[in-house]
């Protein structure tokens, strides 16, 4: 079947089902200016390439198979001479001085580099049918179960935009259009990868603190400027699990099992601008020695029945069976 040439569609078609509404592509050229790409036909401008194909089409219309429109050459004039001196020589305006830009190094960046190559679909991967393959340049869609072992021809490279030229940065060819560089054939082969790579998020430390009293375990986790749609606390029986997020992409992750068995109904957090405030309500009213099971517990936390909270300034120590050691997680 035929390919649709309509910037922006590329689908296979059936002449006989093509219709005024049956393409959705862009009428205007492609726009990359400063860093950003776009279309002249829409508004929306992104910094990457990838995002940059994914830009919703703008324009309904039928397929068609004719060769895109290159744009005409813009015809520049020769100014006319500001002066002419004595001796008949023409100046055309005083030269601006530019200033060399102070070169700064970019930081180093210590990430581990992912190859395009490494990068491949898990076998429990769901797929729909008609998928296209996410690896450049490639455009195969997927069918069956057959399609995760064809062969895939990419570029593992970046595209490069430079002076006019256009190319990817694991080949040596450029050309000067844009629709000439799609067709800039892959230069190695793998298999397809029909599915987008989740971005692990960078991982950081928090610091946290906790105290109890008779009936709960209060755990403060201080962080500032928590996504508070994607972080989630989970309360299990005998085991806690915190995944914080933050506004700027990272994460921290606070996964322990606990010494002793909490109420997962009755526990409780809040999310204030400062820190994460847990509440763990106990099952059985033991004193923890320890958030997680430890080994090496000597002494425990008892409650005082007068003064504050604590043996400190306690008159009478209230504890559930004196917490004897047996009763103690390991």
């Amino acid at each position: 079947m035929p390919v649709c040439t309509n910037k922006g569609c590329g689908k296979t078609f059936n002449e006989a089902d093509n219709s005024d509404t049956a393409c959705e592509y862009h009428s205007g050229a492609p726009v990359f200016h400063e860093g950003l790409k776009s279309w002249s036909c829409c508004s929306k401008k992104v910094t990457d390439f990838d995002d940059f194909l994914k830009i919703p089409p703008c324009t309904v219309g039928r397929h068609s198979t004719a060769a895109p429109e290159q744009p005409k050459p813009v015809q520049e004039s020769t100014p006319a001479p500001s002066s002419v001196g004595k001796d008949g020589t023409e100046s055309y305006g005083t030269p601006a001085v530019v200033a060399a830009e102070q070169f700064v190094p970019a930081a180093a960046d210590n990430k581990p580099v992912v190859k395009e190559e490494d990068l491949h679909d898990a076998a429990d991967d769901v797929i729909t049918p008609g998928t296209k393959c996410k690896r450049r340049a490639c455009g195969h869609e997927y069918v069956d179960a057959q399609s995760r072992d064809q062969e895939c021809v990419f570029h593992p490279g970046e595209p490069v935009f430079h002076e006019g030229s256009k190319g990817y940065s694991c080949c040596s060819r450029k050309v000067l259009e844009f629709d000439e560089f799609l067709k800039i054939k892959g230069c190695k082969t793998g298999k397809h990868r029909f599915t987008d790579v989740l971005e692990v998020p960078e991982k950081v430390e928090c610091r946290h603190d906790w105290y109890q009293t008779p009936q709960s375990v209060i755990i403060s986790i201080f962080a500032k400027k928590v996504n508070k749609e994607k972080t989630s606390v989970t309360f299990a029986k005998n085991e806690l699990k915190v995944d914080v997020h933050f506004l700027d992409g990272k994460m921290f992750q606070f996964h322990t099992p606990l010494s002793q068995p909490i109420d997962p109904e009755a526990s409780k957090f809040e999310i204030l601008s400062t820190k994460i405030e847990l509440a763990l309500k106990k099952a059985n009213g033991i004193s923890w020695a320890s958030i997680e099971p430890n080994t090496n517990v000597m002494v425990w936390t008892t409650f005082g029945t007068t003064g504050t909270v604590g043996t400190v300034g306690g008159k009478e120590a209230i504890v559930a069976q004196d917490v004897p050691l047996h009763l103690l997680t390991k």
